[in-house]
């Protein structure tokens, strides 16, 4: 199996502060990851890392086997302000864009993009929406035509309808081209609609990270009486327990069929995130 980003002992310090530990992590090629995670986890710096923007301070991390320096060329980034030169139009920055990176460089559909969702050209980057913005952004970073695309809180900023349009054109290249994406977001709904992979973040260390559809089938909330609350059959692991008088609800890691008497529900991506992110368990892995 082929891996995008691969880390062993990665960390990043600012001061006393450690912004990422620790960090091991396996990303296969080909999948979109989501990256959650509460603010000051560490996302940003994952990211900034694997981009080569950072130097880490214990530990490495390789792209595609290669240091990130070495990968570069492979490596497309889109920062979470849409950072982009005002005063230039968005014809103006795809052919700047061409000019830095003319091995890979593949401006046409780049244009085609932008014209399709109606992002004037000619227009001075400054006086688009902050959607077109991000929108430009994205066309300028799929133009590399990357193996790996690192999007740090693209759409966080963005309506509802900017942020569909964005994760719609983003899809739609990764279907053409099969490029790995590390997508940053705390939207959880729109990252469950676009992504197979997921690497939850939390006080700079890894708390869970693994396909989507094997985490989200290995845990389950189930619901059932307090007093039995303490072992049951079939759970491997209480991550999150709310008791009522007489009654538990829990989200569990299960080990195999569920004991009967306790009624067991299915979770969504938003309530597996955020349980981990509530309990109080070591970092731990699909």
């Amino acid at each position: 199996m082929e891996l995008a980003i691969e880390t062993r002992g990665l960390g990043k310090r600012y001061g006393r502060t450690w912004a990422l530990r620790d960090c091991a992590l396996a990303v296969p090629a080909g999948r979109i990851v989501a990256l959650a995670g509460p603010n000051g986890a560490g996302k940003t710096t994952l990211l900034h890392l694997a981009a080569g923007l950072l130097r880490p301070d214990s530990g490495d991390v390789r792209v595609f086997g290669h240091p990130p320096a070495a990968a570069l060329p492979e490596i497309g980034f889109v920062a979470q302000d849409t950072p982009l030169y005002r005063d230039f139009t968005a014809a103006e920055l795809i052919t700047m864009g061409g000019k830095l990176n003319p091995r890979r460089w593949d401006a046409a559909p780049a244009r085609e993009r932008l014209a399709a969702l109606g992002v004037p050209l000619d227009r001075p980057a400054g006086k688009l929406s902050g959607g077109q913005r991000a929108q430009v952004a994205l066309a300028l970073a799929l133009a590399k035509r990357p193996r790996l695309l690192l999007l740090d809180e693209p759409i966080a900023s963005l309506d509802p309808l900017a942020r569909r349009e964005f994760l719609r054109t983003l899809m739609g290249a990764v279907a053409e081209d099969g490029t790995t994406v590390l997508l940053s977001s705390h939207l959880l709904i729109d990252l469950e609609r676009t992504c197979d992979h997921l690497v939850v973040l939390q006080d700079a260390r890894v708390r869970l990270t693994g396909p989507v559809d094997e985490l989200l089938d290995a845990h389950r909330t189930v619901v059932g009486p307090r007093a039995g609350s303490d072992e049951i059959a079939g759970v491997a692991q209480v991550i999150r327990a709310h008791h009522s008088e007489r009654q538990a609800t829990l989200l569990v890691r299960r080990a195999g069929p569920i004991d009967p008497l306790w009624t067991e529900h299915e979770v969504g991506l938003e309530d597996l995130v955020l349980g981990h992110l509530a309990a109080e368990v070591p970092a731990c892995s699909g």
